[in-house]
């Protein structure tokens, strides 16, 4: 934090009326923002300074906003929001793999914006107070294994490679595994933000996860679709 008081807030895009609009709009609210325009100069701004998150453009000049994820994402675990003008599923997938906190297309509203930038950061809040308390308990669900404590999952004593979303998302499901979890209960269980009552973001991260854990939607092993109702993880021999 700024010795005002401030958040410090770093902004990579090379849209540069879209920065200042953002500047012009975040500052008055309580931000302190830093500006680049490139990917490289972003990078390395993003590992020597000590900002709050990271807004990050997808599309930018030499070193692209997924490669200047990927490489922070190997020493860093800032929370970031990926811009994006790319609105197919894989694209947003991809960005949710690699590490970005949450995602937003870039036909978004400035209290858009607002919303699920506060939201990062309480959930990198959060995250950093579970940290503190006392480990709790191992988790297990036939196969799937989860140390909340470690952040470690396994499956079949395989490690599984998760975003942090993902892995908040797998465990909350896992712990309540036979029970349903609406969109709604898991955007406020696990991203704790504000949210609309379309967000579809949940789906994304289901989507990828089930990949991940080798899941068919159509016979869930794991990750059943309850229609109209939201998402529940099988008990083990469960038909």
């Amino acid at each position: 934090m700024k010795s005002d008081g401030a958040t410090p807030l770093l902004l990579v895009d090379d849209d540069e009326k879209l920065t200042r609009l953002l500047r012009d709009y975040l500052e008055p609210l309580g931000y302190d923002i830093d500006i680049v325009h490139n990917g490289k100069d972003g990078l390395d701004r993003a590992l020597n300074g000590e900002y709050a998150a990271i807004i990050l453009d997808v599309m930018l000049p030499g070193l692209q906003g997924f490669d200047v994820l990927r490489e922070l994402r190997k020493r860093s675990d800032v929370p970031v929001l990926m811009l994006t003008a790319l609105g197919d599923e894989p694209d947003r997938i991809a960005g949710l793999e690699v590490g970005a906190d949450d995602y937003l297309p870039k036909t978004f509203s400035t209290r858009e914006l607002l919303a699920r930038l506060r939201a990062v950061l309480r959930r990198s809040v959060v995250t950093q107070k579970l940290r503190q308390a006392s480990e709790p308990a191992p988790v297990s669900v036939g196969p799937l294994w989860m140390d909340p404590g470690a952040r470690a999952a396994t499956l079949d004593d395989k490690p599984l490679v998760l975003t942090p979303i993902e892995y908040e998302i797998l465990l909350t499901l896992a712990r309540s595994a036979g029970r349903v979890k609406t969109r709604e209960q898991l955007l406020v269980e696990v991203a704790e933000r504000d949210f609309e009552a379309f967000d579809r973001s949940i789906d994304v991260h289901i989507s990828s996860l089930r990949r991940k854990l080798g899941d068919d939607p159509k016979e869930p092993r794991f990750i059943e679709t309850v229609r109209g109702a939201g998402y529940r993880m099988r008990r083990p021999g469960a038909e």
